[in-house]
């Protein structure tokens, strides 16, 4: 059930990345756009977590792609295994959004995936957190510089390999 959701959310964002319009590329790369690449899903990949919250919830300036910062509220950290390595993650909330925000680098970052990071959604269900990096996926300034996207910081840089989710834009 799982890999059909997600196979489902991969066709509807290739189809809304080959309409003008709604595509974060330029009008012109559109035209010729086949499809972003992804991993195989890894169910191994999908953690249900609990976040520890930070004692205090400060606001703290995230870098982004065009040099100005961007505000977020520092939450807490939630914690998983990877390749039988302990993992940290910090979650962040926007201060005029609501959810959570997980930008974060791997040990793909700058090869298979994105150099400077990709970013995952937490869903929250029942008191606990889905971190499903199945899910993960580059910024839009990945497909233009156009956009302006936060970039993880350096605290969610993981040494593990995150074989899920987006793969880097050809």
């Amino acid at each position: 059930m799982q890999d059909e959701r997600l196979l489902a959310w991969r066709r509807a964002k290739d189809e809304a990345f080959a309409r003008v319009g709604e595509s974060p590329l330029a009008e012109e790369a559109v035209a010729s756009f086949s499809g972003l690449c992804y991993f195989d899903p890894d169910p191994a990949l999908r953690f249900v977590v609990t976040i520890e919250p930070f004692a205090e919830q400060v606001l703290v300036k995230m870098e982004t792609s065009a040099g100005q910062p961007a505000t977020y509220e520092r939450h807490g950290r939630v914690t998983f295994e990877v390749d039988g390595e302990t993992q940290h993650l910090t979650v962040f909330r926007n201060p005029q959004q609501p959810g959570w925000f997980l930008p974060f680098r791997d040990a793909s970052s700058g090869g298979e995936t994105y150099g400077a990071g990709r970013y995952v959604e937490v869903e929250e269900e029942g008191g606990v957190l889905i971190l499903d990096f199945n899910y993960a996926y580059n910024p839009f300034c990945a497909y233009s510089p156009q956009w302006v996207c936060p970039v993880p910081p350096s605290e969610n840089t993981l040494k593990a390999s995150i074989r899920a989710g987006e793969k880097s834009f050809q």
